[in-house]
């Protein structure tokens, strides 16, 4: 379980968040998941870019670095869309839609990542 805060903007991004790291769990991602509460979401890493495919609900995508600074971010990205690559993106954050809106999230934001 992971969760992680924005410390720029005093907020928590993912409080009960699920780590994909390896293989399988990268390959799978969210496929198959029907329904983001807010405060649930994936931690994708290492990743550099991501799709929607086979996917069936849209998903905030927020891109960050090796140093744990918000590197892009992906709005509402549709089922079935193709992201765009960030070669300096180290993992990405998949989240419901409306998270990057109601947490204020900018590229620049340092987070802070607490594994569990």
């Amino acid at each position: 379980m992971v969760k992680i805060e924005n410390t720029n903007r005093n907020t928590v991004i993912l409080a009960q968040g699920k780590l994909a790291n390896n293989f399988f769990t990268r390959l799978k991602g969210l496929v198959g998941t029907k329904e983001l509460h807010n405060g649930e979401g994936l931690m994708i890493e290492p990743c550099r870019g991501v799709h929607c495919m086979f996917m069936s609900m849209p998903i905030d995508v927020i891109y960050v670095d090796k140093e744990d600074k918000v590197v892009a971010l992906d709005k509402a990205m549709a089922p079935w869309a193709v992201g765009k690559i960030y070669r300096q993106s180290r993992y990405v954050i998949e989240l419901p839609p409306g998270t990057i809106e109601q947490t204020g999230t900018q590229p620049g934001d340092q987070l802070q990542v607490k594994r569990f």
